[in-house]
């Protein structure tokens, strides 16, 4: 008996219900018929078709853990299976999806007013409006607590001024969810595409993350009404919250793009001939292959626990920063790993997993470095705040 998918080493489709199998199964054939035929190319022209986001909406995956405003309500797991076929297309496409959904979706649905609720959620759902999240500025990413974005209160009005960097979806979105400091904490704004004072661009010449728009917003002396505040957050707990949320699509995501470079893998070793018979029949080749498959399905069960954690509503930051060190760090070295099985084929784009090695160097850090995942879990072990 030949395994078809390294996840079928300890059957991890057997822990799934058959609704939760058939989101995947579905998602996994839109990243087939969709994304894999020319996801090597939007990499190399370091580009992602907007054109893309209806369908998506159409698909059902945008914003679809949350319910109401057109939005599916699926799963917590059903959601974490949706991000893990994505992102074995590419980590730019699980990124768009994030960030649409868990960042931008989530931050209107969680602390906005029924109002902002009614105007964005549903056309955001479509794959309409994209939006964006701006939390991180050029030197405040790990400590957004000191962000330098201002707004300040000017009569029933509200002036923002800051800039904020590595915000992806920033320079094609139609709204922007921006944090700024204010007199009375960190508060959340929501910034139109076209609004005065807000501009935006593209950050070029990426090694990582091609495939997906990454840009710079710009908010000078930006005058916004106070209905563009989200009423609900009222501290820095809100946009934390909001990554948490994000954290979590990325704890099946690096599954879903180590379980592509195995599966490239083996399949490359399988039919590489050497010394008259395939690589994949020898031992140094299969000893590889064997700890990655380990790795894999530990991570994939790990993401399946948490996920059942967070349909049950007892899910923990900290144990989300596990899930987000543990697998994107496994993810990158089996990335790696499978690169090297694949000889010097692997170093071109014909091939995914130097592409996914490539971008998983950006998962690693966005969301929070592993150095902050890291303090994060040591807290939770000591109760001494390292990084404070």
């Amino acid at each position: 008996m030949t395994l078809t998918d390294p996840l079928e080493l300890l059957d991890i489709a057997g822990l799934l219900s058959d609704e939760e199998r058939q989101i995947q199964e579905t998602v996994s054939r839109f990243v087939a018929d969709r994304v894999r035929p020319y996801v090597a190319e939007w990499f190399e022209a370091g580009t992602f078709p907007r054109e893309l986001a209806p369908e998506l909406g159409k698909l059902g995956v945008l914003g679809m853990h949350l319910d109401g405003y057109g939005c599916a309500g699926t799963s917590a797991v059903a959601y974490g299976l949706a991000c893990l076929e994505l992102e074995a297309g590419d980590s730019g496409l699980r990124s768009f999806v994030s960030v649409q959904g868990s960042l931008a979706m989530f931050s209107i649905w969680k602390y906005g007013s029924e109002e902002q609720k009614q105007e964005w959620l549903p056309r955001m759902a479509a794959g309409e409006a994209i939006g964006c999240f701006g939390l991180t500025e050029p030197d405040f990413g790990s400590d957004p607590a000191n962000m330098r974005t201002r707004a300040v209160r000017d009569g029933d009005d509200w002036v923002l001024t800051g800039t904020k960097m590595w915000i992806t979806n920033g320079s094609i979105a139609d709204i922007a969810t921006v944090w700024a400091q204010t007199e009375d904490g960190i508060r959340g704004f929501l910034v139109p595409r076209g609004t005065p004072g807000f501009t935006s661009r593209t950050i070029k010449q990426k090694l990582s993350l091609r495939a997906s728009i990454t840009g710079e917003l710009i908010l000078d002396e930006v005058r916004l009404p106070d209905s563009a505040r989200l009423p609900g957050a009222r501290s820095l707990g809100a946009p934390l919250s909001c990554l948490n949320e994000a954290r979590f699509g990325i704890i099946f995501g690096a599954a879903g793009a180590a379980r592509d470079s195995l599966r490239t893998a083996i399949d490359y070793a399988n039919t590489r001939v050497q010394f008259d018979r395939p690589i994949a029949a020898f031992q140094l080749t299969q000893e590889k292959l064997a700890n990655m498959a380990v790795d894999l399905n530990m991570s994939a069960l790990l993401a399946l626990h948490l996920g059942r954690l967070k349909d049950a509503g007892s899910i923990k930051p900290h144990q989300v920063s596990v899930g987000k060190l543990n697998n994107v760090r496994k993810a990158l070295g089996i990335a790696r790993e499978c690169r090297t099985i694949l000889g010097g084929s692997g170093i071109t784009l014909e091939y995914s997993p130097l592409r996914h090695a490539n971008n998983l160097e950006s998962v690693l850090t966005y969301e929070g470095t592993s150095e902050i995942h890291t303090l994060v879990i040591g807290q939770a072990l000591t109760g001494h705040a390292a990084y404070r």
